[in-house]
């Protein structure tokens, strides 16, 4: 089954803070996502952010992360955040657009 891709408006500006080869492999993994949504490892309440019902995916050595949930009853995989590993901020920005 394929699954659509919905992004967050947010996430372009996500991207433009990522290199370009970090932005190719982040493009592969949404690839990935849309008929293996499983892959990414379940996420909870991370450093005070409640991020129950996300998933994680890294890219690039694990120095980026994608946050996305699955939305099951639309055959849809949504991207909330998409960010660099640096101080938690992925899950801030993830937890504020949930």
């Amino acid at each position: 089954m394929t699954y659509s891709l919905v992004l967050k408006e947010e996430i372009e500006k996500d991207l433009s803070k990522l290199s370009s080869s970090q932005k190719l492999l982040v493009y592969k993994q949404f690839k990935k996502l849309q008929t293996s949504p499983e892959l990414g490892q379940p996420l909870g309440n991370k450093n005070g952010y409640n991020l129950s019902g996300c998933r994680k995916m890294y890219v690039d050595k694990k120095k980026v992360r994608i946050v996305y949930s699955i939305l099951e009853e639309i055959v849809t995989v949504e991207v909330i955040a998409v960010g660099k590993r640096d101080d938690m901020a992925v899950y801030e920005k993830a937890s504020e657009r949930r």
